[in-house]
């Protein structure tokens, strides 16, 4: 029989691997698919930590089956109610009649508008309640709005372990091995930043409250179980570190420039900006056409880097679309303190540069350069402004950054 994977001695990964989705939340691009975390806590009593996908729940229910061979799962704790993670309940419900379903009163709120024939074997728990399993004793962290607001985390005492819910969580499933110490973990913290960009990063506010509550509680962590992504282990201060990064929105020494283009001449406008950038010495600069980019590959970089360029063609009197589909993304996400330039191109009355520009006010953003603006090809004159305001991006960035490369 394949032996299940064990975090402790008493823990057990019971997660799946989801290698067929290609967009989470039919949003968000999964190059190297998803996994879906579920973790299984044998003691006197058995608690299962969330559950999975619903389309993974016969074999999420056969590796729960060959670790209690005929034993109940008693308890069933909801970190989060997202349908990713609570979609296997109402079959957990029917194999385990008598399972306790632990949550706060935020979960049972949710639980009713998406399963409303789950009443009964409730258990409500608030901040700092206990439960215990027998050697396990679990405690309850709320952690509201990290990132829908009924999610809250689970600590257990015994084995220093903390379930995390979707917080410290990646895109990618989990191949070959799950702790962090068993596999190659750069690409999952390259994928964290995705994924917080994405699908956490509006709440920053609220990871801050979080991650302090956690840190003036003084328990000791030897392992964080997210809903997604590997296990962190001897990774947890690093985990934890990108995460206490992202939500302060703290950026680096970089741009990235941002584009929509029709015919190629915004495109060419955007080298010349990129160009004057890079001649400044700063040698993180991504450029993107928006039309054809992954969008989650943009707001990853904007939390990434401090300069934001943007570039766009006039279109029926309005920004090109693509280009305000992105910006709007930011605007979601309400990413402060950041460097704003403006290009861009028409072949008539322009428009696009005009109802750019007051996104830096908008915003709260700085706007560097005195936003350029071409009618139909650019000419050297025009190449050379953007080439300029490419320079001044660049010397802004290394007045706010003298020492960093």
């Amino acid at each position: 029989m394949l032996e299940q994977i064990k975090i402790t001695d008493s823990i057990y990964y019971v997660g799946v691997n989801d290698r067929t989705k290609d967009l989470f939340e039919s949003q968000w691009s999964l190059p190297h698919g998803v996994s879906y975390n579920s973790y299984l806590i044998v003691d006197d009593k058995v608690a299962l930590t969330d559950g999975v996908d619903i389309c993974y729940s016969e074999q999420f229910l056969r590796q729960i089956d060959r670790i209690l061979k005929g034993r109940p799962v008693d308890y069933l704790i909801v970190n989060h109610m997202e349908p990713d993670h609570s979609g296997s309940i109402g079959m957990l419900k029917r194999k385990y009649p008598n399972l306790q379903i632990v949550g706060n009163k935020k979960t049972f709120g949710m639980l009713s508008a998406y399963y409303s024939s789950i009443e009964d074997n409730l258990v409500t728990v608030a901040e700092g309640d206990t439960l215990s399993l027998g050697k396990h004793e679990l405690t309850f962290i709320m952690a509201p709005m990290v990132h829908w607001p009924e999610v809250m985390f689970t600590y257990d005492k015994t084995d220093k372990v903390l379930f995390s819910a979707d917080a410290f969580g990646t895109f990618g499933s989990l191949d070959g091995n799950v702790k962090d110490i068993d596999l190659d973990s750069e690409l999952y913290f390259t994928e964290m930043e995705r994924y917080y960009a994405c699908i956490v990063g509006k709440y920053g506010t609220f990871v801050q409250k979080t991650l302090k509550k956690v840190q003036e509680s003084g328990i000791p962590i030897e392992a964080i179980c997210p809903l997604h992504g590997p296990v962190w282990t001897t990774e947890a201060p690093r985990a934890i570190a990108t995460y206490d990064r992202l939500s302060r929105y703290e950026a680096g020494k970089g741009a990235v420039v941002l584009y929509g283009s029709m015919y190629g001449n915004t495109a060419i406008m955007a080298d010349a900006v990129a160009r004057g950038i890079g001649s400044r010495g700063i040698k993180h600069v991504v450029t993107y056409d928006v039309a054809r980019a992954d969008r989650s590959l943009i707001i990853r970089d904007l939390f990434k880097y401090r300069a934001l360029a943007v570039g766009a063609p006039t279109y029926s009197n309005e920004i090109f679309r693509p280009v305000a589909h992105v910006l709007d993304a930011f605007k979601v996400r309400e990413i402060p303190n950041r460097l704003y330039s403006v290009f861009g191109s028409c072949s008539w009355a322009g428009q696009a540069v005009k109802k750019l520009t007051p996104f830096a006010e908008e915003m709260k953003w700085e706007l560097v350069g005195e936003p350029v603006e071409q009618k139909g090809a650019p000419d050297e004159a025009d190449l050379e402004k953007a080439y300029r305001l490419g320079c001044l991006i660049g010397d802004r960035l290394n007045e706010l950054y003298p020492d960093a490369d």
